[in-house]
């Protein structure tokens, strides 16, 4: 049995829940980190001090995007999330890294607007986070112009690592412009019941 630990409000944790409930596999989540804290037995798991971490058998894995290659290629195929072909797998794997440098950007807006009371809140870094998540979607919506998913022609690992993201980017209250193409896009994940169960959850 897979276990994951970390709390299901966290981007990084909700990215391998998504991938376990699209695999069908079956698992159990303890919750660490945040509010439920983290004692010597994680720490031992991940010397890190941080989430999530998932454990299969002998495997002890962190970092989230490391750990959705490790579900892929170990319960995937070459029609579930690993890819045969090199060039096609690494398609969707540019956006698992890319996605890392828009977890920086939504940080000032998602603490400033989710985590800090409204009379605390720095406005000014709230609306530069804006600003450059923006920028940064207008390259998802043109790599959407011509492709069905960020990953190719169906849903990859690097929709999955963004997807989670791209909840909190279309349920913050800043202003947004209009992407067709990605909103197409965010309409169809929000489809999938894997995604409803472990990325549609309330912002917290």
């Amino acid at each position: 049995m897979i276990t994951l630990w970390g709390r299901s409000n966290s981007h990084n944790v909700k990215k391998p829940l998504w991938l376990l409930e699209e695999l069908g596999i079956s698992y159990v989540r303890h919750d660490v980190g945040g509010p439920f804290g983290m004692d010597e037995v994680y720490h031992a798991k991940n010397p890190n001090g941080l989430i999530p971490t998932l454990e299969d058998g002998d495997l002890i894995q962190w970092e989230s995007n490391s750990i959705l290659r490790y579900l892929a290629a170990r319960y995937g195929d070459s029609s579930t999330f690993w890819p045969a072909d090199p060039a096609q797998r690494a398609i969707g794997d540019k956006w698992m890294d890319w996605q890392i440098g828009f977890g920086e950007k939504i940080k000032g807006a998602y603490l400033g607007l989710i985590r800090t009371p409204e009379a605390q809140r720095d406005h000014a870094a709230i609306s530069a986070s804006a600003e450059a998540m923006n920028s940064a979607m207008q390259i998802i919506e043109n790599m959407l112009e011509s492709s069905e998913y960020l990953s190719g022609d169906a849903l990859g690992l690097g929709d999955i690592a963004m997807g989670v993201f791209a909840y909190s980017y279309y349920n913050l209250a800043i202003d947004r412009p209009a992407l067709p193409m990605t909103e197409r896009w965010f309409a169809k994940l929000q489809q999938r019941p894997a995604y409803q169960k472990s990325v549609m959850i309330p912002l917290s």
